[in-house]
Order: C-alpha cells, then structure tokens, then sequence
C-alpha cells in the first residue's frame, strides 16, 4: 500500500510517520495504541490512520499518515482508501484543534510511567534543573489532570479533556496515558518525553524512600534558554538518529 498521491503533503506525513516511531522507541505508546496528528488547513489533519495491515506505532509508514477532515471524512480523494480509517480517538485530536488555534500538532500516548505517578498521586513537578531545562519550565507552569479513565471518542469527552488542560501545552488523562500539544510535531512529541521522563524519576524517588522537592526559584531564575535550536531541532535528530540504532 502507498499514500495517496499528493506530493505537497508527503514530507509531512514522513514527519508524523517518523514521530509515531519515535513514541514507540521511547516506550510512549506501546503496541497499537497512541496517534499523532498535524493541522494541515483550517478544516483538515494529517492523523495516523488504522488500516487493514495494523502493525503498531513502531512500524507506522507514511502510508498510515491520512488526510482527514475535522469531521474524520477524507479530506481528499483516496485518502481513506484500502481500508484505512481514523482512531477512535479522532475527537480528542480535533477538540484540541477547534479550541486552541496556538496548536498545530497533537500527540496522544500511553505512557505506563506516568499513568502509574498519576495514580500514586504523585503530580508532574519541576524536580530537576539542568537534567530537562524545557521539561522543568513545562512542569513549572502546571501539568493538569483529566481525571476520567475513558476513550475520549466524542466531541463531548474530547470537550472535558480540553476544559481540563486549559492552555497547557499537556493534559494527563487518569488510567489512560497523557495528550501533549505544540505549534510543531517535534514539540509535542518532545513535551511528551519530558513528562515521561520527570514521571520515572519521580517514582524512582519515591521508591527509594526520598521525597520530592520543586526546584528552588534561584535555581529556575538561573536556567537559560538554550533556544528551539537546540530545544527542538537539535534534539529531535538526536530522536531521529536513534530510530536508525
């Protein structure tokens, strides 16, 4: 199976084939769970698509990226060809994107370090410096909780969802995994990782008896920002780079 001809397109859906590959190497998105999507237009997405030869986020090709409508029709001839459809979940993508026209990308994930810190109670803190600059100033402005374990699979639950993020970049969903959102899929899928990472550390430190500790506001005063260069680009190859281990 290919794409649907539309050369305009294609570099995107490689960048959203290779960011669903890049959740699966990091242990984000298990299995066939978890989808990612890009605005492409006010009325469309490019969403990884379920199709007839499911293989799992690890294995997605640029042939699961589609062209879909806020509606989740084809947003284009042949786009919802060979058997493919949406996820179930197209609605949390497009709640995100109706309401917060700051956003771009999508990443939703099922991350099983951070549902387990979510349902220890343990929240999503700025504990680290220099480890995760952009990870401790994204926990530092608050990571809210959606406090309802469901397949957010109508604009009525996707509604819930968005009301509880506000206008964080992430939103936890209780027993469920976590839905990062960015002006870039790089971004989103960067966000992501960082949250898992502070949600591991913190059940790691909880585990062996410490307790948490926000960073001191000297400390954060002192953080540089190091820039998207660095921040997004930079790291973002280094993701791309390990998908070729």
């Amino acid at each position: 199976m290919t794409a649907p001809p539309s050369a305009e397109l294609a570099p995107l859906r490689t960048l959203v084939a290779d960011a669903c590959r890049v959740l699966a190497a990091r242990g984000l998105a298990d299995g066939i769970l978890g989808h990612i999507s890009l605005r492409v237009d006010d009325r469309r997405l490019l969403i990884r698509c379920r199709g007839a030869r499911e293989r799992g986020l690890a294995f997605t090709g640029d042939c699961d990226i589609r062209l879909v409508d806020l509606d989740g029709e084809a947003g284009a001839p042949g786009e919802l060809d060979d058997g493919y459809a949406p996820p179930n979940e197209l609605p949390l993508h497009t709640e995100v994107l109706r309401t917060r026209h700051d956003v771009a990308a999508v990443v939703h994930a099922h991350p099983p370090e951070v549902v387990a810190a979510d349902l220890a109670g343990i929240a999503i803190r700025p504990i680290v410096g220099a480890f995760d600059i952009p990870g401790t100033r994204l926990a530092a402005g608050g990571v809210p909780v959606y406090p309802r374990g469901v397949l957010v699979r109508d604009r009525r639950l996707a509604a819930e969802m968005v009301a509880a993020m506000g206008d964080r970049p992430v939103v936890l969903l209780r027993g469920h995994g976590l839905t990062s959102a960015a002006v870039s899929v790089e971004q989103a899928v960067l966000q992501a990782v960082s949250v898992d990472h502070l949600a591991r550390m913190s059940l790691q430190v909880v585990g062996a008896g410490g307790t948490l500790a926000d960073l001191p506001d000297a400390d954060m005063a002192e953080l540089p920002d190091l820039g998207a260069g660095f921040n997004t680009s930079t790291a973002w190859r280094h993701e791309l780079a390990r998908l070729d281990r």
